[in-house]
């Protein structure tokens, strides 16, 4: 073993092995016929055993090409071959003894060091120390404590000694190697860094004369990571000469053999630097074990939100949480495993109920999205800006980091309970049901093979759980500060996404598909299609309008509904409806920012759905564009509409509101979840003809499609409800700090609208409170339903927001449409508001606006 420090190679040199042997866990290279050639080209003799380390075999391969132990020729399972074995203990004692020596006067300067880091001239810093001496202490104690309790067995050799007991033990303690070889690099540079930087140091340094037996040869920086692993190399060696002279019914036999297997999963943990493709581990069975899936889930713990990092494994499932060591590296901390073999998901006649979960407000969580939004802005800023400096780049990105990680904590619902056989349960909570049904399908793909309940020893559990670090194909929660500046920040606008039909059911069913977009770093459910009822090729032929905030993804899912209310799903308390199939596809910007509509397929277990999609981007869809039909409805200033009706509301609000508060006052997601675009413009049209049959068709239309035509109306109107003139003063009342106020600049601007204008918003405002009112069945709170319609009564027109509102595409959380949610959020949670009470005060408010 090589610690190179002070410039100076620590040696740990088996005293049998011959000179040219290559430390490798397959054994010598080259002992083939070529190999064996000398240099007059003639071959020598084959190579011959003659030393109890000059195996040419000592790592053999079964037919699968897995390491198996080695199987002890015949003839040494005698005396001799016990005799044998005393040798390779005493070579590998002599190492240690070596080996011991070189710790001890490594740790000589350790103390003076120490002593002098508190003074007022140091050596060295505390900091410094610790770094370059990492884990050499603890090495000691490991490797002396060995020593002495296998020495005296050594010197009273017989064939009734047993030492496979502290073999194992030393094999168990391999760990401390795992932080020791993390922090080598550090040390290294640490180290050569203060030689530079302090004479005294530089003098310590080159009078410390750590040498190995004479045929060792100084190592450079460069063969560091070779050297790192030649201890545990060495052990896998012994290990295996110790197997090939030790009788299987002796009872050394098993313990060795569980020494050698932790011996090699250590081994290849750390190999992983040299050989990527080191990837596996060995488990008891002689099986590997691979890394299938891994990446970042909440968990819920004692009532508390957890963010952590779980992997699936070929065998078991890894739940961990990153941690930082002493010395500043990240480290994974496992939490707790379970075997798949052991493994099960929540059953529906469970009768254990959810714990108590940590759930923050809505309004904490829309105003962590204002945060990050206008974080977001000020780093653009920033970097715009001639004179910016990367300090207060770096310090916003942080900041935003903070931000999205505690949005990506509490912002996942979707219950996500797994069980061991003992009867213990983990819960996880996902931000989407396709993620969901993602972890549970490759558990049971994986729970479909024949396994068995493995139970981990410390030191293989640290191995394991030290090699998800190389192993994690997810290195990153999916937050913007965690991207580079050339990624693409994702689309902001509208995506229209017309859902066709599918095909490759076996059997009729009743389906229907939904659609997720990301947002914020997780998925959200935007749109779902109607039920097709008792088919095998469903044909929606649907549009949806999905809003979109920096979004890269769209994904379908495809569902069989179910209508058997005993199938209740007691974690979220709604019927469970099957998946019979999902999939996902990228949202390229030159692909869907064309003015066609973009055709694609999506295949997904056998099933096909056909969908196509065109994009819109923020800035065209959200302009307010007068209609040049003045018969109409939409388009058309609201104050013509309510004269030509001679109502003081318009039709078309009273009407939709009416349908809402019908039947859509209980549907999840009323007002969020996108209707059906086609069936939008059809009451589109509708309104405007003033067609005879509106009630019928109001009645037989999806109740989604109804909230989206509400929405429409007042996003198509040619000036906002609450006016252009008064925009700028709703912006600079809501930014009022004192009550009292905000209060009177925000009543008194409502005094100031036009009459169809206030009634109609006042009208809205009650609708929209009741809407509220269901809030825990229909997921709309006030917060919920302000981001939606804000914007929608607030936006000035394009001549209005061009003249002082420009902002970026991609900024849609920006400061001016948080402060438009918070408009309406703040009449939202006002008492009732009195048009005629408003009115009456009137005469005490003269003050022009």
């Amino acid at each position: 073993y090589i610690y190179i420090v002070f410039g100076k190679p620590l040696s740990y040199t088996p005293l049998f092995f011959p000179s040219d042997f290559n430390y490798n866990t397959d054994g010598y290279e080259g002992d083939t016929a070529e190999d064996r050639k000398s240099q007059d080209g003639s071959e020598t003799m084959p190579f011959i055993d003659e030393s109890p380390t000059m195996s040419p075999h000592l790592c053999a391969r079964g037919q699968d090409g897995e390491a198996v132990s080695p199987t002890p020729p015949e003839g040494l399972l005698s005396g001799k071959g016990l005799e044998m074995k005393k040798l390779v203990l005493s070579g590998f004692l002599a190492s240690e003894e070596i080996y011991i020596n070189q710790l001890e006067a490594l740790m000589l300067p350790m103390k003076p060091l120490k002593a002098t880091a508190t003074t007022s001239k140091p050596v060295l810093t505390m900091e410094q120390i610790e770094t370059i001496f990492f884990m050499i202490q603890d090495i000691f104690v490991i490797h002396k404590e060995f020593y002495d309790a296998i020495s005296p067995n050594i010197q009273q050799w017989d064939e009734k000694v047993t030492v496979g007991h502290l073999f194992q033990k030393l094999a168990s303690q391999l760990g401390v190697y795992k932080a020791f070889v993390d922090n080598y690099k550090v040390a290294v540079e640490t180290a050569e860094k203060c030689s530079l930087a302090n004479s005294q140091f530089q003098k310590i340094s080159e009078n410390l004369k750590v040498k190995g037996p004479k045929e060792s040869k100084d190592c450079t920086t460069t063969a560091t990571m070779e050297g790192k692993t030649q201890v545990c190399c060495l052990f896998v060696l012994f290990f295996q000469d110790l197997l090939k002279h030790t009788p299987k019914d002796h009872p050394d036999f098993p313990l060795l053999q569980d020494a050698l297997r932790i011996s090699q999963n250590f081994l290849s943990s750390i190999n992983e630097e040299i050989d990527p493709r080191r990837t596996a581990v060995t488990t008891p069975k002689g099986e590997v074990r691979q890394l299938v899936k891994d990446g970042f889930l909440v968990e819920v713990s004692e009532g508390t939100r957890k963010l952590r990092h779980v992997f699936l494994f070929t065998d078991l499932l890894l739940c961990a949480k990153m941690k930082k060591t002493a010395v500043g590296h990240q480290q994974y901390e496992c939490k707790w495993y379970i075997p798949l073999a052991d493994l099960s998901f929540q059953t529906l006649d469970d009768s254990d109920s959810l714990p108590h979960i940590q759930t923050l407000p809505e309004h904490e969580i829309e105003e962590m999205k204002i945060k990050i939004s206008s974080i977001k802005s000020e780093i653009q800023k920033e970097k715009k800006a001639q004179k910016s400096q990367s300090r207060n780049v770096d310090r916003l990105r942080k900041k935003m980091n903070e931000q999205e990680s505690c949005l990506l904590l509490h912002s996942p619902t979707i219950p996500f309970r797994i069980h061991n056989k003992h009867g213990k349960s983990y819960l996880f909570l996902l931000s989407s049901d396709y993620e969901r049904s993602e972890w549970r399908e490759s558990i049971q793909k994986l729970q479909k093979k024949d396994l068995q309940a493995c139970v981990l020893s410390s030191v293989e559990l640290q191995v394991l759980t030290g090699s998800c670090f190389k192993l994690r194909t997810v290195h990153n929660i999916p937050v913007t500060s965690n991207k580079d500046d050339e990624e693409s920040p994702g689309l902001y606008g509208f995506l229209h996404v017309i859902v066709h039909k599918a095909t490759g059911f076996k059997e009729s069913a009743n389906l229907y598909c939904t659609l997720e977009v990301d947002s914020f770093g997780y998925f959200v459910s935007k749109a779902i299609t109607r039920v097709f009822r008792d088919t095998t090729e469903p044909q929606w032929n649907e549009e949806f309008e999905i809003e979109l905030e920096g979004s890269q993804c769209l994904r379908i899912l495809c569902y069989e509904k179910c209508y058997d209310k005993s199938k209740l799903n007691k974690d979220d308390n709604e019927i469970v409806d099957k998946i019979m199939g999902k999939g996902q596809v990228q949202l390229d910007p030159q692909t869907v920012q064309s003015k066609n509509w973009h055709m694609d397929v999506i295949e997904m277990n056998g099933i096909k759905v056909e969908f196509s999609m065109k994009f819109t981007s923020r800035d065209l869809s959200l302009k307010r564009t007068p209609s040049k039909k003045q018969s109409g409805v939409f388009g058309v200033k609201i104050s013509v509409v309510t004269k030509r009706e001679r109502s003081k509301v318009p039709y078309i609000v009273r009407q939709c509101i009416e349908e809402v508060e019908k039947r859509g006052i209980d549907e999840v997601g009323i007002y969020r979840i996108s209707g059906v675009a086609t069936d939008i413009q059809a009451l589109k049209a509708a309104f405007d003809a003033n067609t005879k049959d509106i009630l019928m068709m109001l009645s037989d239309m999806d109740i989604n499609a109804i909230a989206g035509t509400l929405k429409l109306y007042f996003r198509e109107l040619p000036e906002p409800l609450l006016t252009d003139r008064l925009y700028p003063a709703f912006m600079e009342g809501i930014a009022l700090s004192d009550p009292a106020a905000k209060e009177n600049c925000m009543m008194h601007l409502l005094r100031s609208l036009p009459d169809p204008n206030l009634i109609t918003f006042l009208t809205l405002l009650e609708h929209l409170k009741r809407v509220a009112e269901k809030e825990p069945v229909n997921k709309m709170s006030l917060h919920n339903l302000a981001t939606v319609f804000g914007p929608t009564l607030l936006r000035p027109s394009e001549s209005e927001s061009s003249k002082a509102h420009i902002t970026l595409a991609s900024d849609i959380w920006s400061h001016d449409v948080m402060a438009q949610v918070q408009v309406l959020l703040y009449y939202l949670q006002h008492p009732p508001i009195s048009f005629a009470e408003l009115k009456k005060n009137t005469l005490y408010f003269s003050t022009d606006v």
